[in-house]
């Protein structure tokens, strides 16, 4: 079935409204609306709108806790430890960021450990608000779901989740440098994604509950009860390795809980921890050579003629994907038909819960 197309703005309004009418306050609702259509605009619907009802979800069973403020439990100047206290995601990391960028710009670095925060979505969103202000940044993030989803190198069963790596780099004159990617051969979402539209996923993404490669996105979410399949590792050991780190710095370095039988689990939620290092690169006294050496090799590297099965047909650089996305969804954002689904139901249940709601997305569809 073809994708529906919600036109963008009305795509926002009506992520505001939902989570308005759910009871977060409108600068909460708007800044999870700023960053899941803006996950959808960048091209990763994994990590966009169809994570709504998942929140759902985690809201009507207690594990997100609307409206809340960081605590910040440790705080040397330079280095700050903040308890999201399971917040939405997308409003505790942006407390949480501010503060990383007010010390980076007062003692030049920071590094600011995030713990107990509910799925604080795309990390190069958090990135790109630390470019916004001419600061570098690098994250480590772990997650904590309902399950283990991803098998480590070598392994047939899944122990840790995709644990994403993150760096921002701001570049006077030039398109910054996002590097933003997930340590197992897909992220979770785009799985989910591939589920809804009834496609397969890349080869070498996945394994069958009995450890056998499979491109089925069926074995992650069926029988309902499991035994489940899992994601790989991208690059083979390479991910596994980094996912490792991801955990032990991004979890168990700040105090969070890491993926092991002894922690507890959430039903519905998403939970991250997060370790970021942020800090600004003019106090290194490099800025013009680092300027002109960037733009230099950045030319040089796309200079290279493109691969015979490149579908781009040119070299990308890091951050330039989601740049032409934002351009070609400006306008309209494409739903697939089981996102739209769900996003109905959890309209649906919110009204049931709440008393109101914006009513069924796909009422919003072009056309109707």
């Amino acid at each position: 079935m073809a994708d529906h197309l919600i036109p963008t703005r009305a795509l926002h309004t009506w992520v505001v409204d939902l989570f308005r009418a759910s009871g977060s306050s409108s600068h909460e609702a708007t800044l999870t609306a700023d960053h899941l259509v803006g996950a959808n605009l960048a091209g990763h619907d994994s990590h966009g709108v169809g994570m709504a009802p998942k929140y759902v979800a985690s809201l009507l069973n207690n594990e997100l806790q609307l409206n809340q403020r960081v605590r910040v439990l440790t705080d040397t100047g330079s280095m700050v430890v903040v308890d999201g206290q399971r917040g939405m995601g997308q409003s505790v990391t942006h407390q949480a960021m501010e503060i990383a960028i007010e010390r980076a710009r007062q003692h030049g670095c920071c590094v600011m450990a995030l713990r107990n925060a509910h799925h604080l979505g795309r990390v190069g969103h958090w990135a790109e608000q630390a470019i916004a202000q001419s600061l570098v940044s690098i994250h480590f993030t772990n997650a904590i779901s309902h399950m283990a989803m991803v098998a480590p190198h070598g392994g047939a069963q899944a122990r840790f989740l995709t644990n994403p790596f993150t760096v921002g780099i701001p570049i006077a004159g030039s398109e910054p440098i996002v590097l933003d990617f997930a340590t197992s051969a897909v992220a979770h979402g785009k799985v989910r994604v591939a589920y809804n539209k009834g496609v397969a996923v890349p080869p070498g993404s996945l394994i069958d509950a009995q450890g056998r490669p499979t491109d089925d996105p069926a074995v992650m979410f069926e029988p309902e009860g499991g035994p489940f399949g899992s994601l790989r590792t991208t690059g083979g050991h390479k991910g596994h390795a980094l996912a490792m780190v991801c955990e032990l710095l991004g979890a168990a370095l700040t105090g969070g809980e890491t993926l092991h039988p002894g922690n507890p689990l959430p039903v519905s939620g998403v939970w991250n921890n997060m370790l970021a290092i942020v800090f600004d690169p003019a106090r290194l006294g490099t800025g013009a050579w680092f300027e002109s050496q960037a733009r230099d090799f950045i030319a040089w590297v796309k200079s290279s003629p493109p691969a015979a099965d490149n579908p781009e047909g040119e070299v990308l650089v890091p951050g330039e994907p989601e740049r032409r996305a934002r351009q070609a969804r400006a306008q309209m954002i494409p739903i697939d038909p089981g996102t739209m689904a769900q996003m109905d139901e959890a309209s649906a249940s919110v009204a049931s819960r709440f008393g109101q709601s914006p009513g069924p997305l796909s009422a919003l569809e072009r056309g109707c």
